[in-house]
């Protein structure tokens, strides 16, 4: 069994937004390569809106009618992000202690 402070932040929240954690030593069970697969799609998906952000704010006869919904799609995906990197960190830690 995982120790208290090696549980996996998982890339998706709980009841009423609460973080999710997985508690498991095979990191090729299913729940962890479902956990990777969303982190993945997360990643990719920042990425493309990312990109579609940049497009949109170079083109100087974009609309600000555009520009809230980018807002909001962005700040979902860096809150995405922010989540997988938090979780990918602390897995770094919990696996080589003396990296950070």
């Amino acid at each position: 069994m995982t120790a208290p402070n090696e549980l996996r932040l998982l890339p998706w929240s709980g009841p009423e937004g609460k973080p999710c954690y997985l508690d498991t030593d095979d990191k090729a069970s299913y729940m962890s390569r479902l956990a990777d697969n969303i982190e993945a799609v997360q990643l990719g998906t920042a990425a493309e809106l990312l990109e579609h952000a940049s497009d949109t704010l170079d083109d100087q006869d974009a609309d600000l009618e555009d520009l809230h919904p980018l807002a909001r799609e962005l700040a979902g995906a860096l809150r995405d992000v922010l989540r997988v990197a938090v979780s990918r960190g602390h897995l770094l830690a919990v696996s080589d202690p003396h990296c950070f």
